[in-house]
């Protein structure tokens, strides 16, 4: 089988729902990431076998297909096609997991492959009537969570769980404290801060122009948190006492992109990889665990390749919520130190879509400034689900 190399990666910063993105349309936001990656790396557009995002929502602006969409705004030839995909919150590494599997198998030689997620911009939407001249159906918020539920599902009233619910109760079972969870989301802060003003981030972001000026930070790191700030929140699901605003991560704007090239195009365009795709899994958990779905993957994952945890040098493991990123790393032994080393989604925010690939591009620069010869990317995925893709330095 050929190899899949990761050429380079760029990502916007990411805005606070309701924050500096809020103006930008979503095929907006990924036209601009990959526009931007064809720049970085000098690729010939024409060259590009395939567009490959990932989107969660797929309601509003992001509708009809977005990664075709985006490519169009981003001035690639009308003859180079795109495909979206969701696996909700794992869909931005699902979309790179994907393209590297039709690099692998000799049907791609270059594709594009990132995720985007304006959860500003997702609509309410209402559902038509059953009957013709009936009355209006749901009218529901598309931003997060639960919509349009069938019986059948709703019938397992635990698979239909909040979001926050989940955190809860993955917090409950695996014994997290409440003190755990706000001292994990202050490391998160503190790592973020410190990246960001060590200039590590700078080289994956590319600025959003927008009506009220250029955007080039996140704006979710808080350099002004505490153990005294988290302590003092209350918790968000009722009758809980482990999840709150402070230890979960939040609702965001952005997008990110990386390309994907065989051994082939890498010889004929002159490229230089940054890193080698060795391969990807995916999980299933029961839906009001999902936050374990990471176990699961790369468990699988390390079994195919077979590698162990000690093989691995950096770590980007997603942080939907700190009850849960911490258990995943118990249950597989992660060290600390290897993980998310500048900060998470708990400081740096979810975007949903746009997230599995933003993690993979910090991954590329965490890779590069600690010397690191493997890295992992994972996620936990919303109705239970992990995703996990291993990528080895060249």
């Amino acid at each position: 089988m050929a190899e899949a190399f990761v050429i380079d990666g760029v990502r916007t910063p990411i805005g606070r729902y309701g924050g500096a993105l809020a103006s930008v349309r979503p095929d907006d936001l990924a036209a601009l990431v990959i526009r931007e990656l064809v720049a970085r790396t000098g690729i010939d557009p024409a060259a590009i076998d395939d567009v490959i995002f990932g989107a969660a929502n797929q309601a509003g602006e992001d509708n009809r297909n977005v990664a075709r969409m985006a490519g169009l705004l981003a001035g690639l030839p009308v003859t180079v096609p795109g495909i979206t995909v969701n696996r909700l919150c794992a869909s931005g590494l699902s979309a790179v997991h994907l393209a590297a599997a039709m690099v692998k198998s000799g049907e791609a030689d270059l594709v594009i492959a990132g995720g985007v997620e304006s959860m500003t911009r997702a609509p309410w939407v209402l559902a038509k009537p059953e009957k013709a001249f009936g009355k209006p159906g749901e009218f529901v918020d598309s931003t997060l969570g639960w919509r349009f539920v069938n019986p059948e599902i709703a019938a397992h009233e635990q698979w239909t769980f909040s979001m926050p619910e989940t955190g809860e109760e993955v917090g409950v079972r695996e014994g997290i404290s409440r003190a755990d969870a706000d001292a994990f989301a202050l490391r998160s802060h503190q790592r973020a801060v410190a990246a960001a003003a060590s200039g590590h981030f700078d080289d994956e972001i590319v600025a959003v122009p927008t009506p009220t000026g250029s955007v080039s930070v996140d704006e979710g790191p808080r350099a002004n948190t505490s153990t005294e700030v988290l302590t003092g929140l209350r918790p968000v699901v009722r009758g809980g006492s482990l999840v709150t605003a402070g230890n979960a991560s939040s609702l965001n704007d952005g997008a990110a992109s990386v390309l994907i090239a065989s051994e082939r195009a890498v010889a004929r365009f002159g490229l230089t990889p940054r890193v080698r795709v060795v391969g990807g899994a995916n999980a299933g958990v029961s839906p009001e665990v999902m936050g374990l779905g990471p176990v699961p993957a790369v468990q699988k994952l390390l079994d195919r390749t077979g590698l162990g945890v000690p093989d691995l040098a950096a770590i980007e493991l997603n942080e939907a919520f700190a009850t849960q990123a911490l258990a995943v790393m118990r249950r597989l032994g992660l060290d600390d130190a290897t993980v998310n080393a500048e900060g998470g989604a708990i400081a740096l925010g979810h975007p949903l879509g746009a997230s599995g690939t933003r993690i993979l591009v910090t991954l590329l620069g965490r890779m590069r400034r600690e010397g690191a010869r493997r890295g992992l990317a994972t996620m936990c995925v919303g109705v239970g689900q992990g995703a996990a893709l291993l990528v080895e330095g060249v």
